[in-house]
């Protein structure tokens, strides 16, 4: 189902998260919980991983995330600040230690010159730290080489947030 190399990595984050007592929640909207799926995939996830959020329509991530409506109408929730609020929201609503979150445009349509097909935002959250973000831009043939190649990137934005 998933690359050796998603697999390796869902693998070190876990031992990991596990070896410093983390758990671990996820906030997904263009990935549609395939980095909860990526997580869950390697034997004794069930040690880390605490929930994933499911948020792929902007009412979805106020009402699950508490992402202020104002601000996803004022940025779209292809933003930073969007993308921000998503993994504060996740670590609030979780029993977790340390959150990520994923928005972007998959594609094939929905970009705009001004945030293309490819365009992700990946935050995370970590208990009494500074959130973390990046943006990336993917180019990805494909939906299914953007969504993967945006699970690569957050399930080593988690690991780089544990070391």
């Amino acid at each position: 189902m998933f690359s050796l190399e998603i697999v390796t990595l869902a693998r070190l984050l876990i031992d990991e998260a596990r070896e410093r007592s983390l758990r671990i929640v996820t906030a997904e909207s263009c990935t549609g919980g395939l980095v909860a799926g990526a997580i869950c995939s390697v034997a004794g996830a069930s040690d880390v991983f605490e929930r994933g959020f499911v948020a792929y329509t902007n009412r979805a991530k106020q009402e699950l995330l508490g992402v202020p409506g104002d601000l996803i109408a004022d940025l779209g929730a292809v933003s930073e600040p969007v993308a921000r609020m998503m993994a504060e929201g996740a670590l609030e609503n979780s029993n977790a230690h340390l959150a990520v979150s994923v928005t972007g445009i998959a594609g094939p349509g929905g970009g705009t010159p001004m945030k293309p097909v490819g365009t992700v935002h990946i935050a995370t959250a970590r208990s009494n730290q500074a959130l973390m973000h990046k943006a990336e831009l993917f180019d990805g043939e494909t939906r299914e080489e953007i969504q993967l190649a945006a699970v690569q990137s957050a399930l080593q934005a988690l690991r780089d947030r544990i070391s």
